[in-house]
């Protein structure tokens, strides 16, 4: 019997060892997390808002599921805005400490109590102190009614330059983008660059002149045979204009009788005789519908290179060349078209941009 009771003597403190260290495994799990609320203002008037500090401290390796609160905290207490979750690590790491703020208000007069804030960490819930606020009204003056002074009238506030500058910029960007982008627009057209290039040159002798461009007519035989006026009415100008750089009379407004009458003067009969025949062939052609054979084409054009030969004055090698501008507007080079065409899209851009700035500043300023 005695030992039986010394047994069950034992027995019972283990029972009771145990349920001690359980309790206390217990509270040492729940100490490793807590849940503490905090406001910054117990007390508001009606409209005016306040920060409500919610922190969870945590094992690092914990899930952590915060409350969901949208737009009211309890009846007449009204959410205004919820912060980002703010984390901190603690102990080398091994713990987080949570923040979450939320802006509350209230427009109704009350004491309000708000409950606790719940949290789940690791499937387990936790929660914080209820806090309470008390929102107060207005006080109202009803023993002075007289000292009631009512809305104020609208006043006018003047424009400054910092309230309009932006508007004058972007007016003046859009009038400059816009009228350049019209002139891009415009040389695209016209197939023309962008910039002129003007090339300074040596001025050639008028017989050297002349002669280059009958070597061109020379070689576009297509225009030589096939069309006859055209062919004559090209050698006549490039004679004309040799005639009066050469002799200096204006033999490009005179008849070809004129012409040859003004010659006499400066030259025998005999040296002008091949420049008659082909200033009357080439009237033939150009009003008499006349059908040269294609010798006689040749013909006048070796004439005609004779007539600049004969009459050629030959320059001093040691003078001076008098020099000459050039303006070179030929057709763009496909490069030259893809940068008119991106220049044209650039402009167009900051045109509309300045529009859309300019627009937003006056709904800004006026409406």
């Amino acid at each position: 019997m005695k030992q039986h009771y010394n047994r069950k003597i034992k027995n019972g403190v283990l029972r009771m060892l145990c349920a001690f260290c359980l309790s206390w495994v217990a509270m040492l799990a729940s100490a490793q997390v807590s849940v503490e609320a905090t406001i910054d203002s117990l007390q508001l008037l009606i409209g005016e808002q306040t920060r409500i500090r919610l922190e969870v401290s945590l094992d690092a390796k914990e899930p952590l599921s915060l409350p969901l609160l949208r737009d009211t905290l309890v009846k007449g207490v009204e959410i205004v805005e919820v912060a980002k979750p703010d984390t901190q690590l603690l102990n080398n790491g091994k713990r987080w400490l949570v923040s979450q703020e939320y802006t509350v208000t209230s427009f109704d007069s009350a004491l309000y109590y708000l409950p606790p804030f719940e949290v789940k960490v690791g499937g387990q819930s936790y929660r914080s102190k209820a806090l309470a606020l008390k929102v107060y009204s207005v006080p109202v003056d009803t023993l002075h009614p007289d000292q009631f002074f009512g809305p104020k009238s609208i006043r006018e506030v003047p424009l400054t330059w910092n309230d309009v500058s932006v508007l004058v910029y972007a007016v003046v960007a859009l009038l400059l983008l816009g009228a350049l982008a019209v002139f891009l627009v415009i040389r695209f057209r016209n197939n023309k660059p962008i910039i002129k290039i003007i090339k300074l040159q040596p001025k050639l002798p008028p017989h050297l002149a002349a002669i280059r461009q009958m070597e061109q007519l020379k070689a576009d035989k297509g225009v030589r045979y096939a069309d006859p006026k055209r062919y004559y009415t090209e050698l006549t100008d490039v004679i004309r204009t040799y005639i009066k750089e050469r002799f200096g009379f204006n033999a490009l407004e005179m008849t070809s009788a004129e012409i040859l009458d003004r010659l006499l003067q400066e030259k025998d009969k005999s040296s002008i005789a091949d420049l008659k025949r082909l200033l009357e062939t080439a009237d033939l052609v150009k009003f008499a519908k006349y059908a040269p054979l294609m010798n006689e084409n040749d013909m006048n054009l070796v004439n005609a290179i004779g007539f600049i030969n004969d009459t050629k004055i030959e320059e001093d090698p040691a003078a001076k060349k008098e020099p000459t501008e050039i303006r070179v507007e030929e057709k763009r080079s496909k490069q030259g078209r893809i940068a008119l065409m991106a220049s044209i899209a650039l402009t167009a851009a900051g045109a509309v941009a300045a529009l859309y700035v300019a627009v937003r500043q006056l709904i800004d300023l006026f409406f």
